[in-house]
């Protein structure tokens, strides 16, 4: 039995050697949410700095949830699938 290669890319551009448009692993709603992520960690990293009191409630409690909360953020952006286009033909 003789296997068949199936070439999907070209080796010089990297582009489908169909002609068609590449797939992208993360849609837009997916780069959306990973940004917000991000967002919401680097405050609570703000929420955290300072020198004077650092048994404050604000940074012992409330700094580490939104931390927290960014990184479960960044996880739900990068597991969900994106959605599919419908293409009429």
């Amino acid at each position: 039995m003789e296997k068949k290669l199936i070439k999907t890319t070209s080796a010089k551009s990297g582009k489908p050697a169909n002609g068609g448009t590449p797939q992208f692993v993360f849609g837009k709603e997916n780069f959306r949410l990973m940004f917000i992520g991000l967002g919401v960690i680097a405050l609570g990293f703000l929420l955290m700095s300072g020198s004077e009191n650092i048994y404050d409630t604000r940074k012992m409690v409330i700094a580490p949830i939104v931390v927290l909360t960014g990184f479960v953020i960044e996880i739900f952006a990068i597991m969900r699938k994106p959605k599919k286009k419908e293409t009429v033909e």
